[in-house]
C-alpha cells in the first residue's frame, strides 16, 4: 500500500527552498522493526512497487527469493516527481530542481521520520544505484551493505552525453516520451542482444523489421504510463550523480563510508560500463578492504540487471 511522508522546509544543493515535498513509499515483507530493513532504490522508469505481481524487480525480491520477504522488511521510496500514484502534487515543474544528492537527502529525511537508524542493505540499479552511493556518502554509518548495480558513483562523460541526447528529444520532439524511449532502448541493450532477439527478421503484417516494431512498441508502452515531467526530471538526476561534488576527492569520501560495498557490473553494459566500475573498485581497494566486485555475464547490456536474476541472486547470496 502506498503511504506518504511530508518533507518540510527542504533546501536543495543549488539553494532552492521548498516548503513541502510529498514523499511516498511502500513496504513489503516483515513489518518495520521486526526484521532487518532493505532499502531498494528504483531506476529511471521504476517506482516503489519493487516486488509482487506488478513488481519491476520481482525476479530478485519476494518470498523465498534472493531478498526474501519472509526474512526482511523491504522499503522503497518514490523519487519525488516520478508521478507514481498519479498524484499531481508529485509532478515537479522545474525538472532541474533536484540532483541525485538531493534525492538521497530526501530519502535520508524519510528514514529519520520513520525512525530508521540502520539499514541492512541499500540496493539500486542504474540511477537508483547512483542515489544509493549518494546516500552512503551522506550517511556513512547508516548502511551495512551498499549494493550499487549497473551504475557508478558519478555520471561519466558518456552518460552525460546520452542524457543530453535524451533531454533534447524530450524538449523538442512532438512525441517526446515515445521518441526518447526509442533512443534509450539502444543504450539499455547491446548489439549482440538485439541480433539474438531479431536477427534481421521481417514483420510482413506491419511492413517493417521486427527490431523497428519492437522499438515502437516500447515507445508506445512507456508513453502510456510515464509522463514527460517525470522523464525529464529523472534523466536530469541520472546525468548529475557525483559523490565528490563540493567535497574532497573520491578516496577521501569513500574511506569514511563504513558499509561493505558490493559493486555489481554487467560485462556488456554500454551505459554504465564494466571498465569504469573496475576503476572504481581498484580505487576503493586502496582505502577499504570490505569491497567486492561482481560481474554479470550477459549479452543483454545495461538491462541485464532486470533480466539475469539467477546470476544477480548468486552474486548477492552472501549478503542476503
Amino acid at each position: 500500500m502506498l503511504q506518504k511522508i511530508d518533507i518540510s522546509n527542504f533546501t536543495t544543493v543549488k539553494g532552492k527552498y521548498i516548503n513541502n515535498i510529498p514523499l511516498s513509499y511502500e513496504t513489503f515483507g516483515k513489518p518495520l522493526f521486526e526484521a532487518p530493513i532493505v532499502l531498494v532504490n528504483h531506476a529511471l522508469t521504476g517506482n516503489s512497487t519493487v516486488c509482487g505481481e506488478n513488481g519491476w524487480w520481482n525476479g530478485l525480491i519476494g518470498e523465498s527469493k534472493c531478498i526474501d520477504t519472509n526474512r526482511y522488511t523491504v522499503l522503497s521510496f518514490n523519487i519525488p516527481g516520478n508521478g507514481y500514484g498519479k498524484e499531481k502534487e508529485n509532478l515537479i515543474q522545474d525538472y532541474k530542481m533536484f540532483n541525485a544528492r538531493d534525492i538521497a537527502s530526501i530519502f535520508s529525511i524519510g528514514l529519520e521520520v520513520l525512525k530508521i537508524e540502520k539499514l541492512h542493505a541499500v540496493i539500486g540499479g542504474s540511477v537508483g544505484g547512483g542515489i544509493a552511493w549518494e546516500l552512503a556518502a551522506l550517511k556513512p554509518n547508516l548502511i551495512e551493505h551498499l549494493i550499487p548495480v549497473a551504475c557508478d558513483w558519478k555520471s561519466t562523460d558518456w552518460l552525460k552525453a546520452n542524457c543530453l541526447v535524451q533531454e533534447q528529444i524530450l524538449l523538442n520532439s512532438s512525441n517526446p516520451v515515445h521518441d526518447a524511449r526509442l533512443h534509450a532502448m539502444l543504450i539499455y541493450r547491446s548489439p549482440q542482444s538485439l541480433k539474438q532477439k531479431f536477427n534481421r527478421t521481417y514483420n510482413d503484417d506491419k511492413n517493417m523489421f521486427n527490431i523497428e516494431s519492437w522499438l515502437l512498441h516500447h515507445g508506445e508502452k512507456l508513453d502510456e504510463r510515464f509522463n514527460l515531467s517525470a522523464y525529464k526530471e529523472l534523466n536530469y538526476i541520472l546525468a548529475n550523480i557525483d559523490i565528490t561534488a563540493q567535497r574532497e576527492g573520491f578516496p577521501e569520501v569513500v574511506k569514511e563510508i563504513e558499509s561493505n560495498i558490493h559493486i555489481i557490473s554487467v560485462d556488456s553494459d554500454v551505459f554504465f560500463t564494466e571498465a569504469e566500475d573496475k576503476i572504481t573498485y581498484q580505487e576503493l581497494k586502496k582505502v577499504k578492504q570490505n569491497v567486492t566486485h561482481g560481474i554479470i555475464s550477459s549479452i543483454h547490456g545495461h538491462d541485464a540487471f532486470l533480466i539475469e536474476f539467477e546470476q544477480l541472486s548468486e552474486l548477492l547470496k552472501g549478503v542476503f
